[in-house]
């Protein structure tokens, strides 16, 4: 579950990271209420769980509460690569001195945490690390362990570590104690007067470590407030992200999406640099009904130009999956866009028959998820978008 920025800051406050006096305003009015009590410059944001705010005019600076009002109204209601803003955050200016970058996050394929940081903050940090990738230091953690601060931080001067590394602790005291797979800081800043304030916060939590949380119901926010595609995908039990992509991809079990998210972006950058558009996971058993609604919240995305299914079967069946591409697509009549399967596993050849003798044209079956990988990102460099 991804937070809003909002719910980020008050998590860090609650475990001591110094974050920026802050209030939560869902209208004009209650923007400018909320600069008066900060009182001088604010800060108006757009609370979207996604990134490119400022670019699309969901970050404004009011210098009077007149201002907040009139920025939170341009805010309130716009639209975000997708998301619509329906509450704004209103914070108090800070003067900066310096930006830094820091996240802890799960590796799995190491199986233990991965602490990042950079004295470049405030930066695209993923064409940072592609770029330029020295200018990330990479520590791993042990999910028992203690952070090695000191060598994270090497790249500071000497006399700014010891006012950044207590905080990077206690961001790791955030990590462990909310069962989170992922906390980000964009930008982790220096102020003129020498304090360290996260300025902005992502926290993703593990939901499979909710029964542990009293409050995870609460921050899981009002149903209308999640991504239209998000919220239709949960309520058929499907784990469902939106990624900025072209190909849908559909798996069984978060590894082998997670390899096939990969799959996809290296075949990519060989046909236009084609990226994953959604990670979908159907899950273990997954029915042929399961099968349907994934593949329809799939090609409901606009952005879509092809979709990768790949399925290993274990308690999935690769006839049951089968059979639901072949309902799907009956139900389907406007569907457009080719799909390439790749199955693998149980009951492999009856699924694989389904398909031949469906021999629905939009349909290609890979039995090579490397070859499957580079086809469905040909295919959608070779197909027009729907929007």
């Amino acid at each position: 579950m991804d937070l809003f920025e909002y719910q980020a800051r008050d998590i860090f406050e609650e475990h001591g990271v110094p974050v920026l006096q802050g209030t939560v305003a869902t209208s004009p009015a209650e923007a400018r209420e909320a600069a008066e009590q900060i009182g001088g410059p604010v800060v108006v944001k757009a609370q979207v769980k996604i990134g490119g705010r400022g670019k699309a005019g969901g970050i404004r600076v009011a210098e009077t509460p007149d201002a907040a009002h009139a920025a939170a109204d341009a805010i309130l209601g716009l639209d975000i690569r997708g998301h619509r803003a329906e509450k704004v955050m209103v914070v108090e200016c800070v003067d900066i001195e310096e930006e830094y970058y820091f996240s802890i996050l799960l590796d799995r394929a190491a199986r233990t945490f991965l602490a990042m940081f950079s004295v470049e903050g405030g930066v695209d940090i993923e064409k940072l690390a592609e770029e330029r990738p020295d200018a990330i230091t990479r520590v791993e953690v042990d999910p028992l362990g203690e952070l090695d601060a000191e060598a994270l931080v090497a790249a500071l001067p000497e006399d700014v570590r010891p006012a950044v590394i207590p905080v990077l602790h206690q961001l790791l005291d955030v990590y462990r104690a909310e069962d989170a797979t992922l906390v980000e800081v964009n930008p982790l800043v220096l102020t003129v007067d020498g304090r360290v304030i996260a300025l902005d916060g992502k926290i993703t939590l593990d939901d499979n470590a909710a029964f542990r949380h009293d409050n995870r119901a609460e921050l899981a926010d009002a149903a209308g407030h999640l991504d239209p595609v998000e919220k239709r995908a949960r309520e058929h039990g499907l784990k469902y992200v939106t990624l900025d992509g072209s190909v849908g991809i559909i798996g069984n079990g978060a590894g082998l999406v997670m390899s096939t998210l990969d799959v996809v972006s290296g075949a990519g950058e060989k046909h236009g640099g084609q990226k994953p558009a959604n990670f979908l996971d159907i899950g273990g058993g997954a029915s042929p009904e399961t099968m349907t609604a994934a593949l329809e919240i799939v090609l409901s995305d606009d952005d879509v130009r092809s979709v990768f299914v790949n399925v290993f079967g274990g308690i999935t069946s690769c006839d049951a999956v089968a059979t639901g591409i072949v309902e799907a697509l009956t139900r389907l009549d406007d569907a457009s866009r080719p799909i390439v399967v790749r199955l693998d596993g149980n009951s492999v050849d009856e699924g694989r028959a389904i398909l031949e003798d469906f021999d629905h044209p939009l349909v290609t079956v890979v039995a090579d998820m490397e070859e499957a990988g580079d086809k469905v990102t040909e295919l959608a460099a070779m197909t027009p978008s729907v929007a």
